[in-house]
């Protein structure tokens, strides 16, 4: 990929914005905030402000910045590992001068004046590890870090079918900033006592059919283990040890203005997974999705087609 234009944007511009999804993943803010601090060691006299409300407990990243409404509308915005336009995490974006997208999503939907997207790389922070080193710029410890996260939790510490070898360049190249990646490995997966508890609570009350695994968790549930709505699907790697399980899934109850819905996180070993996402307002990568807003029917709907493409993938 050529990146000139992304280098020629961001020195031409005084202020740059940079926005990450809903419900950010360390993808998002590792590329978000391993490119703020890129931006700030290269061109240390601008302004760059990385905008968001929603956070995530995986990982340790900063606070959001804060920017005026003119700032935003004075920059660039620079939109990262975001497939729509709806899923920013600031709708803002949309009135700034210039709109640059940089992610690994398929393409879903077009928007952005400049579009850096790369379909086959397993993460938005290899798309910036490889931007950074045909740069030959300042990368400083921090921002490998950051980038380094987010490559290992979208691959699963390198165990999907996203993989590649320049996948793994990517890592070696961050790992030559001496990133310590043991650390990081602590940080990213180890668990407090709560957390083994309540994976004991998943393990009983999974559901497991046709070679899937899912658990549906009520909001009552998540009172009694005083999670935060949206925390128990970070718990979806749970089933990924089982060889058995092809596809699984948790789903989380939610209080709306509608009522009560669910949301879900989807993973798969080799069942293509994100064309079915989309149909309940989701989307994703192949092996790994996300769905929002559904009614219980659908949650079942979803299985029921989770399970098809399951046994149509088996023959």
């Amino acid at each position: 990929m050529d990146f000139t234009q992304l280098y020629e944007e961001i020195a031409r511009a005084d202020i740059i914005t940079l926005y990450r999804h809903m419900r950010p993943d360390c993808d998002a803010l590792g590329s978000q905030f391993g490119l703020k601090n890129w931006i700030r060691d290269n061109f240390p006299q601008k302004k760059v402000y990385a905008l968001g409300i929603e956070t995530s407990d995986q990982g340790e990243f900063p606070e959001s910045d804060t920017a005026t409404d003119e700032e935003v509308r004075n920059s660039p915005a620079i939109v990262l590992d975001t497939a729509t336009k709806e899923r920013a995490d600031d709708q803002r974006f949309l009135t700034a001068r210039q709109i640059i997208r940089i992610d690994h999503h398929p393409l879903m939907q077009e928007f952005g004046d400049l579009l850096f997207i790369n379909d086959k790389a397993a993460a938005t922070c290899e798309i910036l590890a490889d931007f950074f080193r045909s740069c030959g710029s300042i990368v400083s410890l921090q921002t490998a870090e950051y980038l380094y996260m987010g490559l290992l939790t979208d691959t699963m510490s390198f165990s999907t079918s996203n993989t590649t070898a320049d996948t793994l360049k990517a890592a070696a190249y961050l790992a030559g900033f001496s990133i310590d990646i043991p650390v990081i490995n602590h940080i990213l997966f180890d668990r407090d006592r709560r957390d083994f508890e309540f994976e004991g609570f998943l393990h009983e009350h999974a559901v497991i059919e046709d070679r899937m695994a899912y658990a549906i968790i009520t909001k009552e549930d998540q009172e009694r283990w005083q999670m935060a709505n949206g925390d128990v699907r970070n718990y979806v790697d749970v089933f990924s040890q089982v060889k058995d399980f092809e596809v699984w899934a948790i789903f989380n109850e939610k209080e709306t203005e509608e009522g009560r819905l669910y949301d879900g996180s989807l993973r798969s070993r080799r069942v293509v997974i994100n064309e079915i996402a989309r149909m309940f307002n989701g989307g994703g990568h192949k092996n790994a999705s996300g769905v929002k807003n559904m009614t219980l029917d659908e949650v079942y709907d979803l299985i029921a087609r989770l399970k098809k493409a399951i046994r149509k993938s088996l023959g």
